[in-house]
């Protein structure tokens, strides 16, 4: 097969059976600042049509660094390793040394930042489809360090998005977003057109929790549709709060005091507010990203200091039927323990602290209610139907006999 055409990283985590579903994961507290993105940006998923590198970078805490490894794995649609042999799925070693690294320079805190591509000079990716890379120190295989989720894609299908506003029972006219897709297989891809050869997700703006697979709703001519359900309408949320951390001399944006106790730096976040019932003003945001980032220095992999951030609501009362979680690449996207804040009865406010590496950050909060898996921006974001959120179709395709899920096209686009 020739070099396939993209790689695109993602965000999600869990075990490494193969039974079990797999989700970006940091085994370890002293795995921080992860990313997995396109080697110039350092930010965001990317669409790639030149097959052109990407890269994990990440930092362990600590004054000494260790010697590391990586382990590529091959997923099905589900995310679920699914038992190719490394080489069904890369011309090259699918596990290696990670050999770029470098420590830390006049922080307070101490670090190791590590940088591996993807694929190796010397490889490439055969087979498309999901893929998860496995860190690990090199003495302890078993013992996982942190884990990370992909794609690699072939370009074989014609995808149209088509935004509106919600129309029938399932969405709020003013609130919702509604999104149907069209596939399409390009002529000589000899993809069948049978509705049972295909899965279908739609995501908003990388929302691990927005995730949805999509049900078949009919044939347009050869297009396979699907539209006009629950599952194609999205809240539209509100714009991403986000804050600066590029400069500890000085308080930038939404920082309202930078101090330093005992060796550490701590900054304090402007308290945030329930902006359920404000007016909706849009402003340009990472739209939950996130983007390292120093003022005073010039290598922000190695001389970005590490802060604890200190997040806050301030409100009347807790909420008795679910939680508060702030939600961004900050907190991988995941409504766990590492991004729920915790009431404070003496400030009444909820609170969170996190540490965090200098740069810039955007984040929503979000509420889970409870024994839902799906948060709700309309408790404390409001719901607008002009917020320009960012959605993204991925096509997988699985022929009669075949031993894996291919990954045969992938699109996005913007609401407006």
């Amino acid at each position: 097969m020739k070099h396939l055409i993209a790689i695109i990283p993602l965000l999600i985590s869990g075990t490494l059976a193969f039974s079990q579903i797999t989700i970006d994961t940091n085994c370890s507290a002293d795995v921080k600042t992860v990313v997995l993105a396109p080697y110039e940006t350092r930010m965001g998923d990317a669409f790639n049509p030149n097959g052109e590198a990407f890269v994990l970078s990440f930092d362990i805490l600590g004054p000494q660094p260790s010697h590391l490894r990586y382990r590529l794995r091959h997923c099905d649609a589900d995310w679920r390793p699914d038992g190719l042999e490394a080489g069904e799925f890369i011309s090259g070693p699918a596990e290696a040394s990670i050999e770029n690294y470098q420590s830390s320079f006049t922080t307070h805190t101490d670090y190791t930042h590590y940088e591996q591509s993807f694929p190796s000079p010397y490889s490439y990716f055969t087979a498309s489809g999901n893929y998860i890379v496995e860190v690990f120190p090199q003495d302890k295989p078993d013992s996982l360090l942190l884990v990370r989720r992909f794609c690699v894609y072939e370009d074989l299908v014609d995808i149209s998005i088509e935004m509106s506003k919600p129309s029938g029972a399932f969405g709020r006219f003013n609130c919702d977003q509604q999104v149907n897709i069209g596939i399409t297989p390009r002529s000589g891809s000899f993809l069948a057109s049978q509705e049972n050869n295909y899965l279908v997700e739609l995501q908003q703006n990388r929302r691990q929790d927005l995730r949805r697979r999509l049900d078949f709703s009919g044939y347009s001519g050869t297009a396979l549709r699907y539209e006009w359900t629950a599952q194609n309408v999205f809240a539209g949320g509100n714009h991403f709060r986000y804050f600066d951390l590029s400069n500890l001399h000085a308080t930038m944006y939404h920082v309202q005091r930078i101090e330093q106790w005992g060796g550490e730096t701590f900054a304090f976040l402007q308290p945030d507010e329930d902006r359920s019932r404000k007016a909706y003003t849009q402003y340009n945001s990472l739209n939950g990203g996130m983007k390292v980032n120093i003022r005073d220095r010039y290598n922000p992999d190695i001389e970005a200091d590490y802060v604890w951030v200190n997040f806050s609501l301030p409100m009347a009362r807790p909420f008795l039927d679910g939680s508060v979680h702030i939600a961004g690449e900050l907190t991988q996207w995941q409504l766990g323990d590492g991004s729920r804040m915790e009431w404070n009865d003496k400030y009444r406010a909820y609170t969170k602290r996190m540490l965090l590496k200098q740069g810039y950050y955007s984040y929503q909060l979000l509420f889970l209610p409870t024994g839902e898996s799906e948060a709700l921006t309309a408790t404390l974001e409001g719901d607008h139907l002009a917020m320009p959120n960012a959605y993204t179709v991925r096509v997988y395709y699985r022929a009669p006999g075949a031993r894996f899920d291919r990954l045969v096209g992938i699109a996005n686009d913007i609401f407006h």
